[in-house]
């Protein structure tokens, strides 16, 4: 079964995530409402996968991006961005994200990006 960590600061996001993925299939979900939080469900719950906002309190995406690719280099890491913040998209990438979805996203958008980087 398939893990997936959902990252962001708001819980409805999460919710709505998840409902989406469920869609698709997806039903073994972790949650974290920030990097820090993030970092240690991944340490702790190995998933297949994270999807991480960008913009979040404490510790932001970029930086948890980082920690979790230090980690575990070969980490699946999908960024997911609010309009505006493409250079922050570039950087993501540029330390190892694999795509990248853009706020508010179409739930047929976020399914085929989730089976694409599991390779399914």
């Amino acid at each position: 079964m398939v893990k997936i960590l959902i990252v962001d600061d708001a819980a409805f996001m999460r919710m709505m995530i998840k409902d989406n993925l469920k869609k698709g299939g997806y039903t073994d979900f972790i949650e974290a409402e920030n990097g820090e939080v993030a970092i240690a469900e991944y340490n702790e719950n190995h998933p297949d996968m994270v999807l991480l906002d960008i913009t979040m309190p404490i510790m932001d995406g970029i930086h948890a991006l980082k920690a979790i690719k230090e980690l575990d280099p070969q980490a699946k890491i999908v960024m997911c961005s609010a309009m505006g913040q493409e250079g922050m998209v570039v950087e993501a990438i540029k330390f190892g994200a694999l795509d990248f979805i853009v706020k508010p996203f179409k739930p047929d958008r976020l399914i085929q990006t989730v089976k694409n980087v599991l390779g399914e």
